[in-house]
């Protein structure tokens, strides 16, 4: 969801605005929000603190009508601060030291980061869709080159080209896509 269409769905309907955004991210925001308070903070907090990130995006966020950027780092960005600002509150509230549970808490500490997981997941559907925009047959030469590792004679079999012609094509494949990455704010 952009900005501009944003601005356009608040003027129609607050209401209806209100519902397609937390529709969109909602899933995204508590993934980050669960993600910072699920040592400290019950479910209602981290429902609370969700509830919380959405009334800030819709009080304090004024949206471009110019604006065509994804409104998703944004909202990440309030997120992250407002799960932030609920974590220090709830362990000042609790009494909570990082330094008397640190060593009872290394069993449980994981490399797994649910933030990070969603971001990558997001930055793959959004290569994917812009594969897809490149039409036929450049999506599926890129696909197969890139996601399932298959050579040039491999990928000609599969799309009836000869091995130069789907060299040359990725090549150009690749210049159309780096292009579609920038005019979305993506570097390559």
């Amino acid at each position: 969801m952009t900005s501009r269409e944003l601005a356009v769905m608040m003027k129609k309907s607050p209401v209806t605005c209100h519902k397609a955004l937390v529709k969109e991210y909602g899933r995204y925001v508590y993934a980050i929000v669960y993600n910072k308070l699920r040592g400290c903070g019950t479910n209602e907090d981290i429902e609370e603190c969700v509830s919380d990130v959405f009334a800030d995006i819709f009080m304090k966020c004024e949206f471009d009508l110019s604006s065509e950027n994804d409104i998703k780092y944004l909202i990440a960005i309030i997120a992250k601060r407002k799960a932030i600002d609920n974590f220090r509150r709830l362990t000042a509230k609790a009494n909570y030291t990082a330094d008397t549970d640190e060593d009872d808490m290394k069993e449980l500490v994981s490399d797994f980061s649910v933030d990070e997981h969603v971001e990558r997941s997001e930055l793959r559907r959004v290569l994917l869709d812009k594969i897809d925009e490149l039409g036929e047959p450049d999506s599926t030469i890129l696909i197969q080159k890139f996601y399932y590792s298959r050579n040039s004679t491999e990928i000609a079999q599969s799309v009836s080209m000869t091995a130069v012609a789907v060299r040359q094509r990725c090549a150009r494949a690749m210049d159309k896509l780096r292009a579609k990455l920038v005019e979305i704010g993506m570097t390559v």
